[in-house]
């Protein structure tokens, strides 16, 4: 469990640097009107956004290893506070300072964690069923098709929309990956290639993911980082735990529920109050970089 536990932190970690990058990216490149899946392709061409994309990658491999042996709910407690991840790395390179609200909700972001670090079972990561796997692929499906309808949503309204899609999505990704570290035998991070081609799993994060990547790229030239940001925690979050406790049999300790409940609503709420923070990373948009706006 220690073992997942920093793998956890360390996907933290990751996803909270580079969420700043991509924020700086996007704003940075120009507006579309439509989920257009090019965007994709013009932000490929900023060192901010590509080096954010490889944070991500490197934190979602970390998420596989913690998923060998913590609870679903646990790892996606652990993401969401990534967000105040984002919030120390602005302090830091981007000058802003933390008002008292602020430092309180990184305080509440650390409680959070120990409770759920502390109230859960050890898990070995057991197979969910083919069902569920399908069940995961039609969830992403859905997810794509209503997507590019909801993509020309313009203004406050399109960024929370398709920020929440984006969230759903990342969610499908998590419960997706959790799926396939199932699969895995130990001392490996990933199934071998023949149990990949025919999971339903690996079609489904070969959907989610770019699908989660395009809409938050979309949702953040729409409105403001918190409007974006906000309800993609709540996506990829709170239904992937739900998913985790009643599908796939995750379970705190003995006598540890209530604990774990009131630390994952403690972790996630602080890490929501801390979405303000991502604001800063737009505050360098069309006006260059300087030598402490990452380099």
């Amino acid at each position: 469990m220690l073992v997942g536990l920093a793998c956890a932190l360390a996907t933290s970690l990751c996803y909270g640097i580079g969420s700043v990058l991509q924020a700086v990216a996007a704003a940075d490149t120009a507006a579309v009107d439509h989920l257009d899946p090019r965007l994709l392709l013009r932000l490929m061409r900023a060192w901010r956004y590509v080096l954010g994309l490889a944070l991500d990658g490197v934190g979602f491999v970390l998420s596989l290893v913690a998923l060998r042996s913590l609870p679903l709910y646990v790892v996606q407690a652990v993401v969401a506070s990534s967000l105040a991840v984002t919030a120390v790395v602005a302090a830091l390179f981007l000058g802003t300072r933390l008002r008292t609200v602020e430092r309180a909700a990184l305080a509440g972001v650390v409680l959070g964690l120990a409770l759920v670090s502390v109230s859960a079972a050890p898990e070995s990561a057991r197979a969910p069923g083919r069902g569920v796997e399908w069940l995961v692929l039609a969830a992403a499906v859905a997810l794509a098709l209503v997507a590019f309808p909801l993509g020309r949503l313009a203004g406050t309204r399109g960024a929370g929309v398709l920020g929440g899609v984006a969230g759903l999505a990342f969610g499908v990704v998590a419960v997706g990956a959790r799926s396939l570290s199932s699969s895995t035998a130990p001392g490996h991070l990933v199934p071998p290639l023949w149990v990949l081609a025919k999971s339903p799993s690996s079609y489904a994060l070969l959907v989610a993911a770019p699908l989660a990547l395009a809409t938050y790229a979309t949702a953040l030239q729409r409105g403001s980082v918190v409007q974006a940001t906000a309800p993609l925690v709540v996506g990829e979050t709170v239904l992937p735990a739900l998913v985790g406790v009643v599908l796939l049999g995750d379970h705190a300790r003995p006598g540890w529920g209530l604990a774990a409940v009131a630390g994952f609503t403690l972790a996630v709420g602080a890490a929501l109050a801390l979405s303000g923070f991502g604001e800063v990373s737009t505050a360098v948009s069309g006006a260059g970089t300087t030598p402490g706006q990452f380099g």
